[in-house]
């Protein structure tokens, strides 16, 4: 499969807390990227992650409680852990090196994915099943 197609395939969900420049950057890539409005709950935007297999976007922590937000409830989380006053030229570093070692929804799906300055950490979300009671 090309690059293209692969991109094409992959789409990404951006949470309001993540810079604009990311959207531009992966829009400028060909990939298929949105956010939407201020004010959606977690919730819906996990609904949506889920309905349209895509890769949410956040710097919110709260996705990462697989208690909230278990395998069932959404598709996959992209957790920033760049801090917001790094210049965007970080983020878009780092993101290109994520792309270059993940890109197919395969590799996103069901996955936690915790992206810093120089490092990228992949877990797996747990299943409801899985969460303890």
């Amino acid at each position: 499969m090309s690059l293209l197609s692969r991109r094409k395939e992959l789409k990404f969900l951006l949470d309001e807390n993540v810079k604009k420049d990311l959207l531009k950057f992966l829009k400028s890539k060909g990939y298929n990227v949105t956010f939407k409005p201020k004010g959606l709950s977690n919730g819906e935007l996990a609904k949506f992650s889920l309905s349209e297999q895509r890769v949410l976007i956040t710097n919110d922590i709260h996705f990462t409680n697989s208690s909230l937000f278990p395998k069932e409830a959404i598709f996959s989380v992209l957790l920033l852990k760049i801090p917001q006053s790094d210049s965007p030229e970080t983020l878009l570093n780092s993101f290109s090196r994520l792309l270059e070692e993940k890109s197919s929804p395969k590799d996103f799906k069901g996955n936690l994915i915790t992206l810093f300055k120089d490092e990228i950490e992949v877990s797996q979300i747990p299943n409801l099943s899985q969460n303890p009671v």
